[in-house]
């Protein structure tokens, strides 16, 4: 679960260059491309310009390298050629990169053309929530106080929060533990020390926060059909605090920003 500081600093190059895909995909036009496409321009980015492995692809039988969950699908969202992005979408990119060994995880929701200002603020809400738990983290904190971080600013803003999906301990296998739950109680769940490593992940719903899963044993809708938004990233916890190891050059300022959400 601990990783030392050699992992560590492969897991942070590994992280960097998930950061750089995010980097690409902000430069690509979505409107009127299929999720496939936006698939096969990722893959090829990973595998031709950074020499890296698409994690995802072929974990659990899974055939893409990422998950694409459009407008009410909450989490993996299998890329098809036949769901095309337009304008007003909102759409989730869940990526993963191996390099060297170790793996990183990050996602962001996109504002596909003019989104309408509630599709805004879910998405709002679900990056500012990610950021709350992220700012939980340190040395002799507790799980339940990033989750209860989470749900209170999900609660806030009107939003509800998913339950059967959560962050992972990662390394060298995609999902270790420690299970990060999106909800729970200040002071509660395992104690944080020195170099672990988990993803935090949060997604937020503006209806209700059931969901079942559709035929294809993949796609994770909203029961009740309203949005849902997702973002990620990997962290560490360092002897001082947290370090965001997928995080984006724009985000410089988001840990400290955290505390006046």
């Amino acid at each position: 679960m601990t990783k030392q500081p050699a992992e560590l600093a492969l897991m942070a190059a590994a992280g960097r260059l998930l950061a750089s895909v995010f980097g690409m995909l902000d430069r690509v036009p979505l409107a009127g491309k299929s999720t496939l496409d936006i698939d096969t321009l990722v893959e090829r980015f990973i595998v031709d310009d950074l020499q890296s492995r698409p994690a995802s692809k072929g974990q659990y039988g899974y055939g893409f390298v990422l998950n694409s969950s459009v407008n009410e699908v909450v989490c993996h969202g299998v890329p098809s050629q036949s769901v095309v992005l337009r304008d007003g979408d909102i759409v989730n990119f869940d990526i993963t990169l191996e390099k060297d060994g170790y793996i990183a995880d990050s996602s962001k929701t996109y504002l596909v053309g003019d989104v309408d200002p509630v599709a805004r603020r879910l998405v709002q809400t679900t990056y500012d929530a990610m950021w709350k738990g992220i700012r939980a983290v340190r040395p002799g904190a507790r799980l339940g106080d990033v989750g209860w971080a989470i749900e209170r600013h999900a609660k806030r803003n009107g939003c509800s929060v998913v339950r059967e999906y959560c962050g992972h301990g990662i390394g060298r296998e995609m999902h270790e533990e420690p299970q990060v739950l999106h909800y729970g109680t200040r002071g509660t769940g395992l104690t944080l020390h020195e170099g672990m490593v988990f993803t935090i992940e949060p997604m937020l719903n503006r209806g209700g926060r059931s969901v079942r899963t559709e035929a294809d044993g993949w796609t994770v809708v909203t029961r009740d059909g309203s949005l849902s938004a997702q973002f990620e990233h990997t962290v560490a916890v360092t002897a001082t605090g947290v370090s965001v190891l997928t995080l984006r050059p724009e985000e410089g300022g988001m840990l400290s920003a955290a505390k006046n959400l």
